[in-house]
């Protein structure tokens, strides 16, 4: 009974059947490594898109806190002089205007803190606001968290 083979039957029969055995293999490895990229770069854009957003809202909250804190004057603190209309916003009101939005504000932010509510010229409110992101994907014993801190700065215009 002859043995069919796969080699070529020339001379270099033996170098031809190695040849053959070394170019079999399994792409297994090959395909297990590109899943673990591929789900590697999705995680990364995922939470690069997360702290984006977040920052985003973190500045929204902060617009409005400060545009609350630049409205927090009364009518008797509107000075006249001649035809042009002044006033002077105080830090302490800033503060407070500022205090007093964020605890009726409706954020989904974590652990936000006001760090700063002045106003430096008098005529601007001035807010700065920190709060933390923490990745979309995380666990306890990776935990991946960002301090995020902007500033947002708005004038309140009497005419």
């Amino acid at each position: 009974m002859r043995r069919s083979r796969s080699c070529h039957a020339d001379v270099d029969s033996d170098v031809d059947c190695d040849r053959d055995r070394d170019e079999q293999g399994s792409t297994l490895l090959l395909t297990i490594f590109y899943c673990v990229l591929g789900l590697s770069l999705i995680m990364v854009v995922v939470s690069a898109t997360s702290l984006y957003l977040e920052r985003k809202r973190l500045f929204t909250l902060a617009d409005g806190t400060a545009l609350a804190a630049a409205e927090a004057w009364s009518l008797d603190d509107v000075q006249v002089e001649g035809d042009h209309l002044s006033l002077e916003l105080d830090d302490a009101e800033v503060g407070d205007a500022a205090t007093s939005y964020l605890a009726d504000a409706v954020h989904e932010l974590h652990d936000v803190e006001l760090v700063r509510a002045t106003s430096a010229d008098g005529q601007s409110a001035t807010v700065t606001m920190r709060a933390v992101w923490y990745a979309p994907i995380h666990t306890e014993l990776l935990p991946v968290s960002v301090p995020i801190e902007v500033t947002a700065t708005a004038r309140s215009v009497f005419h």
